[in-house]
């Protein structure tokens, strides 16, 4: 077993762009996912196909998971923890809750296993170009041994300490994201209510000052009013928002300009708009300025 092999459960939008990057870059990369169309693509991209989780396990000493939901994380960690392999490192890349971050981990070691909480910053169209950043958190000598792999995936890493803190800083930077998400689509609807050519405005204020990240990746789909492919759904986004909600009202801690958002996605919902990109929030502020 080659010391560049490594194991993907979950080859979704972010899982799959992780994969073929780590292939490009002289990885051997054996993945799985529960949807065969999944993993078909991944195959002509230089990604070995796995039949189960377990067999990932026992191809690759370090394991990423990229999945969708608390429940798919419970049943991969109990997998690897059935496979009967030797010591592996297990780096959770998903957004979910605490709790269910720490139940993954409780899973593992009690199988003899290292789990890192690795969440991610960053949308599927940044995972594509390598612009991603890593929230790796737990035991620090696997964190060391994963860097070379960081750096074939992401442009930046660090390790921040106890398991668990991977997590409480993805949640401050999607905070932020639910945010300026809604901020950028709130401006493109006044830029355009003013006359402005959208694709001017794009250009000229994602470089300045009033600029963000958010603003940048989507404001062009906003201009466009072209919201796929999805780099991040909507229906997917409330997940993640719940997630966030709730850790805030943990802390006892006030968010409101993150709580005067959740509508606006519950709204683009309610629209049919589920599948789109998170871009799509536009539309529902677009919708509400020319009903007023």
């Amino acid at each position: 077993m080659s010391d560049k092999t490594v194991g993907i459960v979950g080859l979704g939008i972010m899982g799959g762009a992780i994969a073929r990057n780590l292939a490009e870059r002289g990885w051997a990369v054996i993945g799985f996912d529960v949807d065969a169309a999944k993993s078909a693509a991944l195959a002509g991209d230089g990604v070995r196909i796995a039949g189960n989780v377990s067999d990932v396990a026992r191809a690759a000493k370090i394991v990423l998971t990229s999945l969708p939901s608390a429940d798919a994380a419970a049943t991969v960690a109990s997998e690897i923890a059935a496979s009967g392999t030797t010591q592996r490192i297990v780096l959770e890349l998903s957004t979910l809750a605490l709790a269910d971050k720490l139940r993954f981990k409780d899973t593992l070691e009690a199988a003899g296993h290292i789990a890192l909480d690795c969440p991610l910053s960053g949308t599927g169209a940044q995972a594509q170009a390598r612009d991603l950043v890593v929230y790796a958190s737990g035991d620090s000598d696997a964190i060391a041994r994963a860097a070379p792999l960081f750096a074939d995936f992401a442009r930046q890493s660090a390790d921040l300490g106890a398991y668990g803190n991977g997590s409480r800083m993805k949640f401050i930077a999607n905070h932020l994201v639910a945010i300026h998400n809604v901020a950028a689509a709130e401006a493109m609807v006044l830029a355009e209510r003013a006359g402005l050519d959208p694709a001017q405005v794009v250009e000229m204020i994602g470089p300045g000052a009033g600029g963000s990240r958010m603003f940048q990746m989507r404001a062009p789909m906003m201009a466009a009013r072209n919201y796929q492919p999805a780099t991040m759904r909507v229906s997917t986004w409330k997940k993640d928002m719940a997630i966030i909600a709730a850790f805030a009202g943990s802390l006892g801690c006030e968010t409101p300009l993150f709580t005067l958002t959740q509508p606006v996605y519950a709204q683009a919902l309610a629209m049919g708009l589920g599948d789109s990109d998170t871009a799509a929030v536009f539309e529902v502020l677009k919708d509400a300025a020319d009903r007023a």
